[in-house]
Order: C-alpha cells, then structure tokens, then sequence
C-alpha cells in the first residue's frame, strides 16, 4: 500500500503543483492510514470497504483527534481512493458513500478599529526595528495575506505604481491584491530607510521584509513581533497573524465590499493571474479595496 501511496504524492506534486506543507500533510495522513490497514491484515486496496474507513477514522476520535483534523485525515484518504480510482487499480471509491466528520462552526477572531489603531500607534517610528515592524503589520492588515506569503514576498513583488503586490499563494497559486496608500507610505520608508541598512549580500536575497540580523524573517518571527505589540497595546486576546487576515476581510465585508472581491483578495478561490484580470480587473479590486477598507488614507 506504501508504494501506492508514493505514486499519489508524486501525481500531487508533478500534476496537481501543491505545496510542502499540504504534500507533507497528505503523506502523514496517508501513512498513519496505511499503518492501521497493515495492523488489520489488510494487504491491498480492493479490500479496503466502508466499514475499514469508518473504523479508522473512530479510532482518530477515540485517540483525541480534533474535528478539524479528522476532516483533513478523511478528505485525505477519499481523494487517495478516487486516485486508485482514476488509475483503475480499483474499481470503486468506499470512502465515496461516507459524510465527513462534523466540524462545529466557529466564528473567527478579529480585532475591531480601535484594536488595531492602538497596536499601530504603540510601534515606535522613530527607529530602525519600529519602522520595519510597522510596515509589516501594515501590509498584513492592508492585504490580508497569509504570514506565509507576507515573509516569502521579494521585492519585485511590490508594485507601487498600482498600489498592489503579486502574492504567491497556497498550490504556487499567483494573485493580485491591493494595498492602501498608509501601507504604501510604511512600506516606502522602510525599503529606504532601513531594508537597505539590514541587507547581507549572502544572506538576504531578494526577500522583503529582513530580521535585524539581515536574514529572511520567519514566521515566528513575524508571530514575535506582534506579539511585543498587543502586549504593549494591552489587547488581551490572543492575536496572531492570521488575526490581522480575518479583520482584515471581516472589515471589508462589513464596510459593504463585494464577496467576490474579498475571495479575490484573500486567495480562496482556484484562480491564476491571467483569470484575476478575466473575472475581476485589478482596478475593480482597487476600488473595492480603496472604498471600503479603513485604512485605505
């Protein structure tokens, strides 16, 4: 079964394109499966039923797997299936018939106006690390972009001239967000004022946002300095930086903007950059970002 399972991490990566993380998610998720069907005497995939599938996965619940988790373990080994399906190793999908274990609904974390402007006003500007840290917290706010995709953005990613940056998102998925003219004015000060102070030529590469150190900033990093921030702030909720990515699209939506737009925005739909100036031109977007965000001026 292992090798099977290899022959569907490598369609995933040659055919489908996806990520590290999502590919290293399906091989755990896989392997952990294929484990168990080894333990129950199962040898190969066409003796694999319903009753196999639900067993396992009540055994995720019972060992305290999270609903969330269960569901990702579920897609998993029905996406495998309908793979050994396509491949005509089998002829029948058993995961097919089964529903997906309930996830219970919960509403996502935001900071509200008054939040954020006092996690902006106690970033001091009149240092180097305050500058930087600034337009970091800005752009994450102004674009609502993964800590993933803010920390890999490079510098030819940022297109002042339009007040939008190229995002390189979830499946190397490209997409086209704006950003208002208060994240602009951070972002210029700190490419001039101190990204240039930061840089080492062996280390810094073309990245944008740099530790004190001159290397790439992680996501840890990034996670650090908001952290500093909120404290200062005394916000006592836990505030991480997708935090700042669910205000960013709940403010939006509940300044009037289109849904469609803020899907565009924040990359959940299946699109590419050409179908981004098919569907939704880049100055729609702008509009609707320009009109409706609270921090647009």
């Amino acid at each position: 079964m292992q090798h099977l399972v290899q022959d569907y991490i490598n369609y995933l990566t040659i055919e489908r394109n996806l990520s590290g993380n999502t590919l290293d998610a399906y091989r755990n998720d896989l392997g952990r499966y294929c484990q168990y069907l080894q333990e129950e005497g199962v040898k190969r995939p066409d003796q694999i039923d319903i009753k196999v599938i639900q067993k396992f996965i009540n055994t995720l619940a019972d060992i305290g797997l999270v609903a969330s988790s269960l569901s990702r373990n579920f897609s998993s080994i029905r996406s495998f299936h309908k793979f050994l399906m396509g491949e005509n190793i089998v002829q029948t999908n058993p995961a097919e018939l089964l529903q997906s274990p309930r996830i219970p609904a919960r509403l996502p974390k935001i900071l509200d106006l008054n939040e954020i402007e006092a996690i902006m006003d106690t970033i001091d500007i009149n240092t180097n690390k305050g500058i930087r840290d600034r337009a970091i917290i800005e752009t994450l706010y102004s674009t609502g972009v993964r800590v993933s995709e803010l920390t890999s953005l490079e510098m030819n990613s940022i297109f002042f001239q339009h007040n939008v940056i190229r995002v390189l998102g979830k499946g190397s998925k490209e997409r086209i967000v704006p950003f208002g003219d208060r994240a602009r004015k951070y972002l210029k000060n700190y490419i001039s004022a101190v990204r240039s102070l930061l840089l080492r030529s062996t280390k810094s590469g073309d990245i944008l946002f740099l530790n004190m150190r001159g290397t790439p900033l992680s996501r840890m990093g990034v996670w650090k300095i908001i952290q500093q921030y909120v404290k200062l702030a005394g916000i006592g909720k836990k505030v991480s930086p997708h935090v700042f990515r669910h205000s960013f699209a709940t403010h939006l939506l509940e300044g009037g903007a289109n849904l469609r737009a803020v899907q565009e925005m924040l990359g959940h739909s299946d699109i590419s950059t050409t179908q981004i100036y098919t569907h939704l031109d880049r100055e729609y977007l702008i509009e609707q970002h320009r009109t409706f965000h609270p921090r647009w001026q």
